[in-house]
């Protein structure tokens, strides 16, 4: 006889493994199913964001700028550090042992909330059975209800197929054993530039190509032409409005074709990363004859409570529309559960995040600029640069600049864009307020400490009716 749940969950990323919890939490009784492994073949929760995502990034990144930070900005501090020099496994270690550390961190809130996981491939085989797939041979369980996150995969390219030796993803990169000399990246979208910069800060060589003929199209313009002027300081070497027509790899180096507007063109590289985004990971997650539709582009079709075609299955986080983004899929996940134990729930999906890492960082919420004159809605804009904080010229990090973009008869926030130090920090506080609805009044009238990073958003917001006090208006 097949074990029976309240609820089963595929897929323990930040969609799946916060659905499984907030479900325990609620009362049902949950399992949750997931084929993830770690390097030595054991199960490890938390998907690709914890595993070879989001985490392990943002550990390189900060371990890349302080290597950088000691070549080139602490003399100015009175710092003097002769012959400073990267170990790269070190590194890759601390990244691995921070890895560890939050995956079993999750299996151990799993056993706190009594979820039941099981380590293998799960397959919805009808609307309330799934068949679990492992080593040890299959099973069916049972469940009333089934929440769908098995997550993403990256695009591959079949004129630039992966080799996981020359020619890698965003999982190989994270993983180089020694900097390259010279690195190749296909993409200059946020995986990209933040993997550039890591390579980049190390030492590497690192040209960035990218098809599009402007840099982060869907970025406020203002914040994304300062981002390519700092990263271009940097030695990035980003190319626009390139093709790429091919890849050819041998024992030492990577071959790139591409072309620009005015000719061809081959870009010799040691290491060749291809991020040119990601795709929904549905491979053998449904029997055809189940009815979970899919769109066009391969995710899976739901309503605005995350409900499929097939009642009682639920899909969350990348595999439905949407961002791509952590945040995003753990509240779809968390809002999931509460429905399904008869709650009411909903996620506001006009002022999710968006962030960057790279230096300075980038984050942002609601509309650019450019989206407000596209659709001729009249708004007043608040700038104020971090240059002009104390807190910013006292840690010396002063390129960028916070802008909000307000209603122009209600003043309502609607678009908040920052680039600069700890913008992904900086950009909850306007956050907060657009889900309150919060006028540009609101967060001018309200006291900020000094000196801190976050004056610069109370001056961007008084800037929005040329009352910003340090700084011409």
């Amino acid at each position: 006889m097949s074990q029976h749940y309240d609820v089963v969950v595929i897929g323990a990323g930040p969609a799946g493994y916060v659905a499984a919890i907030r479900c325990a939490q609620l009362g049902l009784n949950t399992a949750c199913v997931d084929q993830w492994t770690d390097d030595n073949g054991k199960p490890s929760l938390g998907g690709t964001c914890l595993n070879v995502g989001c985490i392990p990034s943002k550990a390189l990144l900060d371990s890349s700028e302080h290597y950088y930070r000691v070549q080139h900005q602490l003399r100015s501090h009175g710092i003097q550090i002769e012959g400073a020099a990267m170990d790269v496994k070190v590194m890759l270690a601390r990244k691995e042992k921070i890895v560890s550390t939050l995956t079993k961190g999750i299996d151990g809130l799993f056993k706190h909330n009594k979820i039941a996981f099981v380590h293998g491939h799960g397959r919805l085989v009808a609307k309330d059975h799934i068949k679990i797939t492992n080593q040890d041979g299959e099973k069916t369980v049972r469940a009333a209800n089934v929440i769908l996150a098995t997550g993403s995969a990256p695009i591959e390219l079949s004129i630039a197929p992966f080799d996981g030796k020359r020619v890698v993803d965003s999982t190989g990169a994270l993983n180089f054993k020694q900097t390259p000399k010279r690195l190749g990246v296909v993409g200059a979208g946020v995986i990209g530039l933040e993997l550039g910069s890591v390579w980049s800060r190390l030492g590497a060589k690192v040209v960035i190509l990218e098809a599009l003929p402007t840099l982060l199209p869907t970025v406020d313009q203002q914040i994304a032409k300062d981002a390519e002027r700092q990263f271009k300081q940097q030695g990035l070497d980003i190319r626009l409005g390139t093709t790429v027509k091919g890849a050819k790899s041998t024992a030492d180096s990577v071959t790139v074709s591409y072309t620009d507007r005015d000719s061809e063109h081959q870009l010799e590289v040691d290491r060749l990363v291809v991020a040119v985004g990601r795709r929904p990971y549905t491979e053998d997650l449904f029997e055809p004859g189940v009815g979970v539709d899919l769109d066009d582009r391969g995710f899976i079709r739901v309503d605005e409570h995350c409900r499929t075609s097939v009642p009682g299955v639920y899909a969350v986080g990348d595999v439905v529309r949407g961002p791509m983004l952590a945040h995003k899929g753990s509240e779809e996940g968390s809002a999931v559960a509460e429905l399904i134990a008869g709650q009411s729930a909903h996620v506001n999906y006009d002022v999710i995040p968006w962030v960057i890492y790279t230096h300075p960082e980038i984050a942002w919420v609601g509309r650019a600029e450019q989206d407000l004159q596209k659709e001729e809605i009249p708004y007043n804009a608040g700038m104020f640069p971090f240059a002009a904080t104390g807190r910013a010229l006292a840690i010396e990090d002063t390129a960028g600049r916070v802008k909000i973009l307000a209603h122009k008869h209600t003043d309502e926030i609607l678009g908040v864009h920052i680039i600069g130090p700890q913008a992904s920090e900086l950009i909850a506080e306007v956050v907060m307020a657009m889900e309150f609805s919060a006028s540009a009044e609101d967060i001018a009238r309200t006291v900020h400490a000094h000196p801190t990073l976050s004056e610069a958003v109370h001056e961007a917001a008084l800037s929005v009716h040329k009352r910003a006090i340090h700084r011409a208006n």
